[in-house]
């Protein structure tokens, strides 16, 4: 099991790297930072996937190669969907920019008690930069206490870092207007760095899809809700937030 060391000081500034979404990183003081565990949060149909493919692409046009495992998606079924927006994920894997990976979440419980395993094989064959976990849900349902899952978490956080690599998670978690910050249920909101909300509500009989930064470790960042569409490009998130959901009508 890979220890948790420290590696960051507090005098020391992060290094900020450019997410890849348009407008998101005005909204985080220049972008994520270098060596963190980034979770993206929302229901089906919230742009998720989208989000985390975005972010590998950025990574892609900035020469940093991308990895991307999946307990859910096919992957000619990804490849088909990301080509609307101009994405050619097997192109990139063919340049060997790009790396998609089907995995069972037992395959990762394995890969954390070998200590890296396959993983970290293509990790440092493929010189990853980026990493995407799509999605973490499946994986939490591996252990039965909140104390086998804090561990599992903290052991594959402390695996990316010590790769050099950023990396970012999924997880399905609907969103409500009643209970937006519903997701301190799992110990990952309490070990990632950075929590980015996903909300995808119905608002007079049509659904706004918008964005919510609830946490970003050591960054001054945006506290408002800011709207977003998802374009041929990818996702566009709106500069101008508002202070909470149901200012948004």
């Amino acid at each position: 099991m890979v220890k948790r060391s420290d590696r960051r000081s507090e005098n020391k500034r992060p290094e900020k790297i450019a997410s890849g979404i348009i407008n998101f990183d005005k909204l985080c003081g220049g972008g994520f930072n270098r060596d963190s565990v980034n979770l993206v949060v929302g229901g089906a149909g919230s742009g998720k996937t989208i989000f985390a493919i975005q972010f590998l692409i950025g990574g892609i046009k900035a020469g940093e190669p991308g990895l991307y495992i999946t307990f859910e998606e096919k992957k000619e079924e990804l490849y088909r969907n990301m080509k609307e927006f101009g994405w050619d994920l097997e192109k990139l894997e063919k340049e060997k920019l790009f790396v998609f990976v089907e995995y069972t979440p037992e395959k990762v419980r394995t890969m954390l008690e070998e200590g890296g395993g396959i993983i970290e094989n293509i990790v440092q064959k493929n010189k990853i930069k980026r990493i995407v976990i799509d999605s973490i849900t499946s994986f939490e349902l591996l252990f039965d206490s909140e104390i086998a899952k804090r561990e599992a978490a903290l052991t594959l956080f402390d695996m990316t870092r010590e790769w050099g690599c950023i990396s970012m998670l999924t997880l399905e978690r609907e969103l409500t207007e009643t209970d937006l910050h519903s997701v301190s249920s799992t110990p990952l909101e309490f070990e990632v760095d950075g929590i980015i909300l996903l909300y995808f509500l119905r608002e007079n009989g049509t659904r706004q899809r918008s964005l919510e930064i609830l946490k970003m470790r050591g960054t001054t960042h945006s506290r408002k809700v800011h709207t977003f569409e998802i374009t041929d490009t990818g996702i566009k998130i709106q500069e101008k937030g508002v202070e909470n959901i149901k200012r948004m009508k």
